[in-house]
């Protein structure tokens, strides 16, 4: 769709708002200085914005104000120029949003233990900027979520101020697409999907994005915003677990699915190749499934499908561990107290983030049944005890007496600066759920591959 010009001179606030977009004198706030939030701000930076950081992280807020990056899809140059110019600055007191003229929120949105949503972090961002909303702003929504919340729960609260969405202030929803490690897809370059509750709405919103994003796409509402995003990660949450499934298959009849799937992958239409793996991580794959299959049970509808998949997502973590009691056999030990080497926790190759990584899972069971962990992550320093995970773990150098010392090898991550054949050629065994192995060529009568 396109985007109807609505908005005119008579529309003084809408119009006044836009013509301050469009000149980058907008001064922007962003709440949550995470993943998406912080790229978001060196993006709107760049281009001249003035923007503020929200966080409640204290030690966050004084790492942007001392130009310190933690972010590895940010330039750290690009953030200290930033700072040093004083276009981009952070802050734990949300009585500064009442400066903004555009707030965009980028909290996390876990799911409840029950596999419910929580968006307690989005609820509270939206009562603070509800404490501070004025006339002529522009309120976006970014943090991943079911359909409907931005006009069923965000809106609610801001229309108690008195104001009205679409004529005092504006509200859409235009969610991330951050995928880590990407170095070919940015926040810049990445197509922007936005959806605004009103005509006007979508208008000022569309201006925003348009002013740093490569391509934005308009949509013609909130919740058909809402519902891509987690169709989006659903599609690839069901094709990985149709291949995980397959591998499981393979496993029993003796078949190579890495041949199968890389064969697949030559036909040059009417296939997309995704590969088999210990399961699904990060914030969004595990989790934004759930959000739709808990929404449409509001419909009286259920997504089985979709539950389906997730349940053969989880399952290969078992099936990581039963390959791994197999191979230890094999050479004759026992999974109990076993030196067992986690090779890459991260839950994807080359980036620093552990969310919803499969590796804390397999390795929560592996020390169930009593073995002795130990791990290997260049990205990953420590992993802090939580519960139902394992315990409190340092990151080892990868060592010729360490890889001697251990019982099993599990690659579960395949972080490129690894030389596996290396690790091939000094392990007792390896375990390979990523096919990191494939060009070893001494010693491969010691590996077991998913």
């Amino acid at each position: 769709m396109t985007v109807q010009k609505v908005i005119t001179e008579q529309d003084e606030t809408a119009f006044a708002l836009k013509q301050k977009i469009e000149a980058h004198q907008a001064r922007i706030g962003v709440i949550g200085l995470g993943y998406v939030g912080l790229p978001l701000a060196v993006e709107k930076g760049k281009v001249g914005f003035p923007v503020v950081g929200f966080d409640v992280n204290e030690q966050r807020v004084a790492q942007v104000n001392a130009g310190e990056n933690y972010i590895g899809d940010v330039k750290s140059e690009e953030l200290r120029q930033l700072v040093r110019q004083g276009v981009i600055q952070a802050t734990a007191d949300f009585t500064r949003l009442a400066e903004c003229d555009v707030v965009i929120i980028c909290v996390p949105t876990p799911l409840t233990a029950t596999r419910d949503p929580d968006i307690s972090y989005m609820d509270e961002a939206a009562r603070q900027i509800a404490g501070r909303l004025r006339s002529g702003q522009l309120i976006t929504l970014e943090s991943t979520t079911y359909p409907g919340t931005t006009q069923e729960v965000i809106l609610p609260l801001l229309e108690r101020t008195g104001l009205t969405v679409g004529k005092d202030f504006f509200l859409a929803f235009s969610p991330e697409r951050v995928d880590p490690g990407n170095k070919r897809f940015t926040t810049k370059n990445t197509s922007k999907v936005v959806g605004g509750v009103t005509p006007a709405c979508l208008e000022i919103a569309y201006t925003l994005y348009n002013q740093t994003i490569v391509n934005v796409v308009p949509v013609s509402s909130p919740a058909a915003a809402e519902l891509t995003k987690v169709f989006e990660n659903t599609y690839r949450a069901i094709n990985i677990a149709l291949v995980n499934e397959l591998m499981l298959l393979c496993d029993r009849m003796g078949i190579d699915i890495w041949e199968v799937v890389e064969a697949a992958g030559t036909k040059p239409f009417g296939i997309q190749t995704f590969y088999p793996g210990p399961g699904v991580g990060g914030h969004c794959i595990p989790i934004d499934p759930f959000y739709l299959t808990w929404k449409a049970r509001q419909y009286d509808f259920h997504t089985r499908f979709i539950e389906l998949a997730g349940e053969i997502n989880v399952e290969v973590s078992y099936y990581v561990v039963n390959k791994v009691v197999k191979a230890l056999n094999r050479n004759k030990k026992s999974l109990k107290d076993a030196e067992i080497l986690i090779l890459g926790v991260a839950y994807k190759k080359d980036i620093d983030d552990i969310r919803e990584s499969p590796a804390l899972k397999i390795m929560e069971l592996l020390q169930r049944e009593g073995a002795a962990l130990s791990y290997h992550d260049p990205f990953i320093p420590v992993i802090e005890a939580h519960g139902g995970g394992p315990a409190r773990l340092e990151n080892r150098p990868l060592t010729e007496a360490l890889l001697a010392a251990i019982d099993c090898v599990l690659i579960i991550t395949d972080h490129s600066q690894v030389d596996y054949s290396w690790v091939v050629e000094k392990a007792a065994l390896v375990v390979d759920t990523r096919n990191a192995t494939k060009n070893a060529v001494v010693g491969r009568e010691k590996i077991v591959k998913i």
